[in-house]
């Protein structure tokens, strides 16, 4: 494209197979649906008026597009469906401006790189860090995380993504022959956040901050899964009196210690293999645990937490001690990377995501347990919205079939849980269950031709498209 002169770019085969998978592989389904999906170029701007070029040449010639950032989701957020061009979109990686109490940053930028800029930031003392990230935080692009992500470590300390001020603006270029900038703000973000990049490509975003803190990363080891549950839902109630929940119907919180923390995973003792060349005897195999990033301030009361449901401490270490010691942190033994842990051992686990209400029902998860065997690992996170507690859950499954994988889908829904069904395509699919229309309706204005990654959204209709 003679529009796109400057611009770098590539038809290497090697780069396009590269460039045009994610994480999609942690489900087998996925992995055969997906793995023969490749785009046509790879293009990489690096400014805002060069992105405006791209999406102009797509749009003139009617050339699918989609947008790519670190490539870590795990829902085929960014294979090309229908081929065209790869947006790669990591070239717009710089942070732009870092406020008391927030950041504008370009949406390709590392997410790590971002944390530590706001942490090196002297414009509040002692430096601010991110309200959540995903576990995949060192090679995520903080665009591809509003896109494409929910919660993350953070969350039982800062809700989860849309709540709202976690995230204050957008900026979305739109793909037309004469492209416009958009800015979305406050509820209009949701109008593209976990829309999976088909309405708009984000340029840049306005983020929340916090004063920065050294979290301790902890391990308590548990004798049986019930006592760790029930320790991960103490800690998430004294994490809350630390941090009261914002909203106004959010639920009465019982007396106790106020305890400050950024991450509360509890893990059942069967992924301690997975985790033997991480950790060793920190997680040895017949005891469950709970990984933690604690605010050293409090760590006594968190101790005492810790002993009174009968744990033991096996770790205790800043980041910077876990890399002197070749650790790894807390939060990379959570959400979805233990699922990364158990594939690097044996490619044939997958997982279910889903979610619990509050207050959690132990006697249900153990019911859980008792019923699938080893077929099913169980793996917990504590969070919180604006409305109150969750209880996300990422349990591993053995997977034997598609039939077998939707019976145990299935029968998790006829206890109560919801299912954000992670072996589909779409992103109603997904989770949300129904279409969301004001994506849609954005859609419309924001993507008029239908261009961006065609087949991710069941709400746009082939009749919507512009001629």
């Amino acid at each position: 494209m003679v529009a796109l002169d400057g611009i770098a770019m590539s038809t290497d085969p090697t780069q396009l197979e590269l460039k045009s998978q994610d994480y999609h592989w942690y489900s087998p389904i996925l992995k055969a649906q997906l793995q023969d999906c490749r785009g046509e170029l790879i293009v990489r701007p690096v400014t805002e008026d060069e992105v405006i070029r791209v999406v102009t040449a797509c749009a003139r010639e009617r050339v699918k597009l989609v947008v790519r950032g670190g490539g870590t989701g795990n829902y085929g957020q960014c294979v090309p469906l229908e081929g065209g061009v790869i947006l790669d979109i990591t070239g717009l990686d710089q942070v732009l401006e870092i406020g008391d109490g927030w950041v504008r940053v370009q949406a390709g930028c590392n997410i790590m790189a971002l944390e530590r800029a706001v942490r090196a930031s002297t414009v509040v003392p002692g430096g601010q860090e991110l309200l959540m990230y995903p576990s995949t935080r060192d090679t995520a692009t903080i665009g591809g995380f509003i896109g494409g992500g929910y919660g993350g470590a953070g969350s039982v300390r800062n809700g989860i993504l849309k709540d709202p001020g976690n995230v204050s603006r957008v900026r979305i270029v739109t793909i037309e022959e004469t492209p416009r900038v958009i800015e979305l703000d406050d509820a209009d973000i949701q109008k593209v956040h976990h829309a999976f990049g088909t309405n708009g490509v984000m340029t840049e975003l306005t983020l929340a901050l916090k004063p920065a803190v050294d979290w301790v990363h902890h391990i308590a080891l548990f004798p049986t899964y019930r006592r760790a549950l029930e320790f991960g839902v103490a800690a998430t109630e004294a994490c809350a009196r630390a941090n009261p929940i914002r909203g106004s119907d959010a639920p009465p919180v019982p007396p106790g210690p106020a305890i400050d923390a950024f991450e509360i995973t509890a893990v059942d003792q069967r992924f301690a293999p997975f985790y033997a060349d991480a950790f060793g005897d920190r997680f040895p195999a017949g005891q469950d645990a709970v990984f933690a990033m604690v605010n050293p301030r409090d760590l006594p009361a968190w101790r005492a937490l810790v002993h009174r449901f009968g744990g033991t401490e096996t770790m205790a270490m800043t980041e910077d001690e876990l890399t002197r010691e070749g650790l790894v942190p807390a939060f990379e033994c959570a959400w979805n990377h233990t699922t990364l842990m158990a594939l690097r051992h044996d490619k044939s686990w997958t997982n279910l995501q889903t979610v619990y209400g509050w207050p959690l029902d132990i006697d249900l998860v153990e019911r859980q347990m008792q019923r699938y065997g080893d077929e099913l690992v169980m793996h917990h996170e504590f969070g919180r919205d604006q409305h109150g507690f969750v209880v996300f859950a990422l349990p591993l499954v053995a997977y034997f079939d598609r039939e077998r994988l939707y019976e145990i889908i299935r029968e998790h829904e006829a206890d109560g849980c919801l299912v954000f069904d992670n072996h589909v395509v779409t992103i109603e699919g997904g989770g949300m269950k129904t279409i969301d229309t004001a994506q849609i309706d954005f859609k419309k204005l924001a993507d008029p031709h239908g261009l961006m990654n065609p087949g991710k959204a069941e709400g746009w209709l082939p009749e919507y498209a512009r001629p």
